[in-house]
């Protein structure tokens, strides 16, 4: 079949690399514009587009699909089916239309609970039990298509929303895969999803990372491996930023935010309700390190008493 891939991230080129090294031809893809990034701000291409540009693929980079150039664009490249994994767009009726199959889509949750922008780390925040990745028909709305298969992984205690998208990326390919090879044959048919189990992942934001230790400690350790590897949770100590990459519970009482002890297995700050003992750490200017390491060091930052947060 002509496959038209449209994605972005480092997920979705994970999907790309499986549909280039399967029975399908590839005629383009398409992803987001170059985005200014690093420290210089250059312009750097997509990991998608990267891929594609290395096995000499065409790349599209529209603004929008809204328009008639750019349907145009598309229809002209003939595509059997468009498959869309984390691209960033919304494709308009116009554009689901063009493919003679239609349009899938790889999403990284088990619809229809955690549809939108951050299902992987929404998950491991709520304290799932279980994520996955749902192939679906797409459709105009945002994540509600008829699902045509899903594949399941148990979410650990210790899993970051770093861990989890790992191990997502390694599922959704052969998922993809599965699901051409059913529609090709016209043996998958789609189970329309229930809206009223719906939940919406929104978008994550630096600004919710800040640790608010009045909450109880269950949540801010799940939001502290949702959000690692990023925006990654912070706070204050004596004025300076202070981000937190691991943490544990433990048991505890004193002041939100409060340091209570301070060893080579911990620092332990009271919450709303119990205590966090943090692992892993990381100064101003400095790697996250162990906080064992940070002990040896820094000991007389972390004094007993000294308040997190202010």
């Amino acid at each position: 079949m002509r496959i038209v891939f449209a994605g972005t991230p480092e997920f979705a080129a994970e999907h790309l690399k499986a549909l280039l090294d399967g029975p399908d031809q590839v005629v383009a893809v398409y992803t987001q514009p170059d985005r200014p990034a690093g420290r210089g701000q250059k312009l750097m291409p997509s990991p998608v587009k990267q891929l594609a540009v290395a096995h000499n693929i065409p790349v599209l980079q529209p603004p929008t699909l809204r328009n008639a150039e750019a349907q145009a664009e598309l229809a002209a490249l003939a595509p059997d089916l468009m498959v869309v994994v984390a691209y960033g767009l919304i494709l308009p009726q116009a554009v689901l239309d063009i493919p003679r199959l239609g349009c899938i889509n790889s999403h990284a949750s088990l619809l229809p609970r955690w549809r939108g922008a951050a299902p992987i780390q929404r998950a491991v925040q709520a304290g799932d039990a279980e994520s996955g990745v749902t192939v679906m028909r797409m459709e105009a709305g945002l994540d509600t298509g008829p699902m045509l298969l899903k594949t399941v992984t148990p979410i650990g205690a210790d899993d970051t929303g770093g861990s989890l998208h790992d191990r997502l990326a390694e599922l959704g390919p052969p998922a993809v895969l599965q699901a051409i090879a059913g529609l090709a044959e016209g043996s998958l048919h789609g189970e329309v999803q229930d809206d009223a189990l719906a939940t919406y992942a929104h978008k994550l934001n630096k600004d919710e990372a800040r640790l608010d230790w009045s909450r109880p400690a269950v949540e801010l350790e799940r939001l502290i491996r949702a959000f690692n590897p990023w925006p990654i949770c912070h706070t204050t100590l004596d004025g300076q930023s202070l981000k937190v990459l691991g943490a544990q519970l433990c048991t505890g009482q004193g002041a939100p935010g409060e340091i209570l002890s301070a060893s080579k297995q911990g620092l332990v700050v009271a919450c709303g309700e119990q205590a966090l003992s943090l692992t892993r750490l990381q100064l101003p200017g400095g790697k996250a390190l162990a906080f064992a390491d940070l002990f040896n060091s820094r000991r007389e930052h972390f004094a007993d008493g000294k308040v997190l947060g202010q």
